[in-house]
């Protein structure tokens, strides 16, 4: 069985670094394997292609995974991958990155107990986790 994949949601102003050490380290310190989808946009798209596109690239996976950073509040398209994957049934969790905590703001859509701290074995335990939840399940 092929490995599960998950889409990166993250606020493309504020925690690109975030999103290439996470995606980079995946491979190497995940307890549990799983491959990280890099299907950001590279250039800016009108809104309604960007929403079909990334739609169509969350359908194709087991599992969103929001980065979860200090400046949430503001990351709108982070709050419509939510949306859309909650609406193909592709379970969601969230990692806490760039010094946030529970005390940050999360994303509309993302519960707070979907959101754990970065650590290898509890982001193996939430994948884990999710594909027994899924669509895919």
């Amino acid at each position: 069985m092929p490995n599960p994949r998950a889409f990166l949601s993250f606020d493309f102003d504020h925690n690109q670094e975030s999103k290439i050490l996470f995606a980079g380290q995946a491979d190497s310190k995940s307890p549990t394997p799983f491959t990280v989808e890099d299907w950001s946009s590279k250039t800016a798209l009108p809104q309604a292609v960007w929403e079909q596109r990334i739609k169509e690239k969350i359908a194709r996976t087991n599992m969103l995974i929001v980065l979860v950073g200090r400046s949430m509040g503001t990351a709108s398209g982070v709050a419509k991958e939510i949306s859309m994957a909650t609406a193909l049934k592709v379970p969601v969790f969230g990692v806490y990155v760039d010094n946030a905590s529970s005390t940050s703001t999360l994303p509309t859509g993302l519960s707070r107990n979907r959101v754990i701290t970065w650590t290898w074995p509890g982001v193996g335990a939430a994948i884990t986790q999710m594909m027994g939840e899924g669509k895919n399940a």
